[in-house]
C-alpha cells in the first residue's frame, strides 16, 4: 500500500475500531483455524484405524514439523516479494484441495498411512505460507498503536477455534465418517480464502528497495538473517522465544506421564486429561484480550519480561504440588501470562521490522523456533528417563527462568521507538 493509503487506513482504524479490513482478516483466520482444530484432532484418530505401530503414529506428529523447519526461510522470501493477500488466498485454496483429496481417498477406501503422512506434509506446506502471509500483512491493516489489540484478538480467535470448537466438532464429524471431517475442513479453508478475496481489497505487496529488487533470493535470505541477528531488540526476542519454546515443549511432552494413569502423581484418566489442559487455552484467550490494558498499565517491556518470567516460574507448581485443582489453576495462569508475553512480542516484531523484511524475519524466527521444539521434546524424554519427572520439570523451569533473565538484561538498555517502524541495528 502507498504511504497515503496507509495513513488513511490508520486514521480510519483509529476512529472506528480496527476496521473492516482487519475484520475480514480475523474472520478468515478464525475459519482457517477451525479447520486446523478439526484436522489436528482427527488425523491421529484416523491414523489409529490404519496402523497400531507407535513409530508410525509418532511419525505423523514429526512430519507435521518438517515444512516449518525446512521451508519457513524460503517462504519468507516469497512473502516479501509478492502480494501478501494473494499468498494467503492461494495457500488456503491449495489447502482445500489437499483436504478434498483426503476426503476422496477416504470415500474410495484408498487412504493408507503413507498417503496420510503425505497429506499432513502437504497441509503443513500451506500452513507455513498462510501463517507468514497473515502475520506480515497485519501492520498494513491497523495503525501502529493498535497492533497489540489486533494481535490479541487474532490469538484469542485462534485459541477458541482450535481448542474450544475444533476438537468437539471433529469428534462429531468422525461419528459421521472421516470423509466428512476432511471435507468440512476443506470447505472451511475455501471459505477462509473467499472471505479474504472479497473482504480484503487492495494491493498488499510490500514496497521494495532498489537493492532488494536487484538481489538474488539467497541475498534476500541473508538480509533477513542479518537483520534478525544484528537488531538489538529482535535478536534477543527471537532467541528467547525459541529457547522458551524448546523448554515448554519439553516440559509438556512428558507432562502427561505426571498426570495420567494409576501410577501417576495425579491419577487422571485419559478422558480427563484434555479437560485439565483446556485450562491453558482458557487462560490464553483471557490473556490475549487483556494485553492492551495490561500494556497501558505496566509498560511494554516490563509486561513482556514479567509475563514470560512468571509463566516459567509457574512450571514448578505441578511438580511440587501435584494436586489436580492446583494444577488446573496453574495452567490457566500459565496460559494467561504466556499470551500476554506472546502478543507483546509479536506486536514489537511487527512494529520494529520494516515491512519489506517482515516475511524473511518471520521465516527465520519460525525456522529457529520450530527447529528447537522437537529437540526439546526428545531431550526432556531422555532426561526424564535418567533422573525422573520431578527433576526434569524443575530443570526445565530453571532453564526457562535463565532465558527470561537473558531477555531482561538484553532489553534493559534497548531504546524502543515510540510508535515508529524503524530498524535500530547494531553496527
Amino acid at each position: 500500500m502507498s504511504a497515503t493509503e496507509l495513513q488513511s487506513a490508520e486514521s480510519t482504524s483509529t476512529r472506528a475500531g480496527l476496521g473492516p479490513r482487519f475484520t475480514a482478516q480475523l474472520a478468515s483466520t478464525g475459519l482457517a483455524n477451525l479447520g486446523d482444530g478439526i484436522l489436528q484432532t482427527m488425523a491421529p484418530l484416523v491414523a489409529l484405524t490404519l496402523t497400531t505401530s507407535p513409530v508410525a503414529i509418532s511419525l505423523l506428529s514429526a512430519v507435521g514439523w518438517l515444512p516449518s523447519l525446512l521451508l519457513s526461510i524460503a517462504a519468507g522470501v516469497i512473502v516479501d516479494r509478492v502480494d501478501r493477500r494473494h499468498v494467503q488466498v492461494v495457500s488456503l485454496v491449495a489447502r482445500a484441495g489437499v483436504l478434498l483429496a483426503a476426503a476422496a481417498l477416504v470415500a474410495a477406501g484408498q487412504l493408507s498411512m503413507p498417503l496420510l503422512l503425505a497429506l499432513v506434509v502437504a497441509y503443513g506446506v500451506t500452513e507455513v505460507f498462510a501463517d507468514l502471509g497473515a502475520s506480515s500483512i497485519l501492520p498494513a491493516l491497523v495503525s501502529t498503536d493498535q497492533l497489540a489489540t489486533a494481535n490479541g484478538r487474532v490469538m484469542g480467535v485462534q485459541q477458541v477455534a482450535n481448542s474450544f470448537v475444533g476438537a468437539p466438532v471433529a469428534g462429531f464429524l468422525l461419528v459421521l465418517g472421516a470423509g466428512w471431517g476432511f471435507g468440512t475442513s476443506a470447505a472451511l479453508a475455501a471459505l477462509a480464502a473467499a472471505v479474504l478475496w472479497v473482504g480484503l481489497r487492495g494491493s498488499y505487496r510490500p514496497a521494495r528497495t532498489n537493492q532488494d529488487q536487484a538481489g538474488s533470493a539467497m541475498a534476500e535470505v541473508k538480509d533477513g538473517l542479518r537483520f534478525v541477528f544484528r537488531h538489538r531488540v529482535i535478536r534477543p526476542l527471537v532467541l528467547a522465544a525459541s529457547l522458551l519454546n524448546f523448554a515448554f515443549t519439553g516440559y509438556f511432552a512428558v507432562f502427561v506421564l505426571w498426570v495420567v494413569g494409576p501410577g501417576s502423581a495425579m491419577g487422571l484418566s485419559q478422558a480427563q486429561y484434555p479437560l485439565l489442559t483446556l485450562g491453558f487455552a482458557v487462560g490464553a484467550v483471557a490473556g490475549s484480550l487483556c494485553t492492551e490494558v495490561a500494556q497501558r498499565i505496566i509498560g511494554e517491556v516490563p509486561l513482556l519480561v514479567g509475563s514470560l518470567t512468571l509463566s516459567a516460574a509457574l512450571l514448578v507448581v505441578p511438580a511440587l504440588w501435584p494436586n489436580v485443582w492446583v494444577t488446573a489453576g496453574t495452567l490457566v495462569l500459565i496460559g494467561f501470562v504466556n499470551a500476554l508475553g506472546n502478543v507483546v512480542a509479536q506486536s514489537l516484531r511487527q512494529r520494529l521490522v520494516p515491512s519489506e523484511l517482515l516475511g524473511r524475519v518471520g521465516g527465520a524466527s519460525r525456522t529457529l523456533a520450530f527447529g528447537l521444539m522437537p529437540l526439546g521434546a526428545l531431550l526432556a524424554g531422555l532426561v526424564a528417563e535418567l533422573v525422573g519427572l520431578v527433576a526434569t520439570f524443575l530443570t526445565t523451569a530453571g532453564f526457562a527462568l535463565l532465558v527470561c533473565g537473558y531477555l531482561a538484561v538484553a532489553l534493559r538498555t534497548a531504546e524502543l521507538p515510540g510508535q515508529e517502524s524503524v530498524a535500530d541495528r547494531d553496527q
